[in-house]
């Protein structure tokens, strides 16, 4: 339960991103919505929650994750990199080894996914139990 202190700060960081959100276009340039659609999708999360526990190699990663295929995690890396949150070191060893780490930004994010992630776990049976009544009720 939020007391009355942090209550007003959520009203105002919510008053905040109402601003920040008039002045933006909600197809394009929502950073928000930019956000949730890297967030969002099947594999970023367990990738950057993989790589919150220190650097790892490509096959490390594949190991931690066991149900990404190859391709997908390929793409999720690179989608990563390109928007800085991940760095990939290349190391000049025979075979070439490649090392992939959070940055400082991907460090940001992991913190709030941790807590999502922690949030998505503690709340896991209401929310098995609001979609079976759900369900129940649209038979």
């Amino acid at each position: 339960m939020l007391d009355e202190q942090e209550f007003e700060a959520q009203q105002e960081a919510i008053r905040a991103l109402n601003a920040a959100w008039k002045q933006t276009d909600y197809l394009g340039t929502c950073p928000v919505r930019q956000t949730l659609d890297r967030i969002g999708d099947k594999w970023t999360v367990l990738v950057v929650l993989c790589l919150g526990q220190g650097p790892q190699r490509f096959r490390e990663i594949l190991r931690n994750i066991e149900v990404i295929s190859q391709r997908m995690l390929t793409v999720t890396l690179r989608g990563l990199e390109r928007d800085g949150l991940v760095t990939r070191t290349v190391f000049d060893t025979r075979p070439p080894t490649v090392e992939y780490e959070l940055t400082d930004l991907g460090k940001s994010l992991f913190i709030p996914l941790m807590s999502l992630a922690d949030w998505a776990i503690a709340n896991e049976p209401e929310v098995n139990v609001a979609r079976r009544k759900y369900d129940e009720r649209e038979q």
